[in-house]
């Protein structure tokens, strides 16, 4: 009995030591495997575009060859708030008549549903707008206005012309503050009387990251451009901070969309002195857009004095001989005469 005890415990011994030896085996190979680990998350690819808009240098992976069309946009404080000036690459503010300004509102990268109020054609509007070759649009002329539009030379649609078909009139206004069009009837427009509206534009002068990041100037945070003594007709730039934009302000009421409240955000405020003389007894003006003259640049709250020039139709900015680039966005462009010019137009504040 006692040896067969004995013989049992003694298997069970050599199974045991069996046992610890291929644990520790096994042990000893895991330790030479290759650990499985998490794999490790990978970077997300910074997003590469095809494509730069020629007119705010936004990167876009859109079609960039589309055509301007400039409109002309009303700004009687009547008129106010407009409809999709928010969404124009550029804007030139000029003087109609009396101390009334009038916006040419350049579209490009961005097509609105609503535009307007649109207003009637000035020669000078129509000469700024040649330097985008785009399709003018307006409501109403002037003689001269006239004159140019129906000669052929340039391509237009005229809500003298298609009042109530392309241009339809709103009821919350009357005339002439009430004439509205959208992108699609400017397309149906332009298919009637044959104008291409694909078209390769060239490029303003950008500035890179690095280049905005450097911009220097004298601060320009709260700056007061002003056609008249008349409160209501000056504009107003605050420079929003957190937004790295200008608002725009007119009439102590800031620029924003009628139908949705966007507000006027800008990158570029430029403020060029031009001269300006009276050709009727109407008021209506003759201004010279292309002999150059004196301004002021202002971007990311900062100022610096510029003088501009017009390059292909264009009026972009220069110091020391050489072309100042825009910052990426939107860019706004007001015309004051040469008396009292930007040194009696032009405050900054706080």
């Amino acid at each position: 009995m006692k040896k067969t005890l004995y013989i049992l415990g003694f298997v069970l011994l050599l199974l045991t030591a069996a046992c610890s030896n291929k644990e520790e085996a096994s042990k000893q190979q895991d330790e030479h495997e290759p650990k499985q680990t998490e794999p490790a998350a990978k970077e997300e690819p910074s997003q590469e575009f095809e494509h730069v808009f020629p007119l705010t240098g936004i990167q876009t992976n859109e079609d960039i060859n589309n055509r301007p069309f400039a409109v002309m946009v009303n700004n009687h404080p009547q008129a106010r708030p407009q409809s999709g000036l928010y969404m124009a690459d550029v804007v030139y503010e000029v003087l109609a008549e009396g101390d009334v300004t009038r916006f040419l509102a350049v579209f490009q990268s961005e097509k609105p549903e609503i535009i307007g109020p649109v207003r009637s054609a000035r020669d000078y509007y129509i000469e700024l707008s040649k330097g985008f070759d785009a399709l003018y649009v307006a409501h109403g002329w002037s003689p001269e206005a006239q004159q140019i539009l129906n000669s052929g030379k340039v391509d237009n649609i005229n809500g003298m012309v298609y009042d109530g078909t392309l241009f339809w009139r709103a009821d919350h206004n009357v005339a002439p503050h009430n004439s509205y069009i959208s992108f699609e009837n400017i397309a149906k427009g332009a298919d009637k009387q044959g104008y291409s509206m694909e078209e390769e534009v060239p490029s303003f002068v950008f500035l890179s990251e690095d280049e905005v990041n450097g911009i220097e100037g004298t601060q320009a945070e709260h700056v007061r451009v002003s056609y008249s003594s008349r409160d209501i007709f000056a504009a107003v730039y605050d420079y929003n901070q957190e937004k790295g934009k200008y608002e725009r302000y007119s009439g102590g009421d800031q620029t924003v969309d009628r139908e949705t409240n966007t507000p006027v955000l800008l990158d570029n405020v430029l403020v060029v002195e031009m001269n300006h003389r009276f050709i009727d007894d109407y008021g209506r003006r003759a201004i010279d857009v292309t002999s150059g003259g004196k301004g002021y640049l202002l971007q990311k709250g900062k100022a610096q004095e510029i003088e501009w020039r017009n390059v292909d139709g264009r009026i972009v900015p220069f110091v020391n001989g050489k072309e100042i680039g825009f910052v990426p966005g939107k860019t706004w462009i007001n015309i004051i005469p040469t008396s009292p010019g930007i040194a009696g137009a032009v405050s900054f504040g706080n």
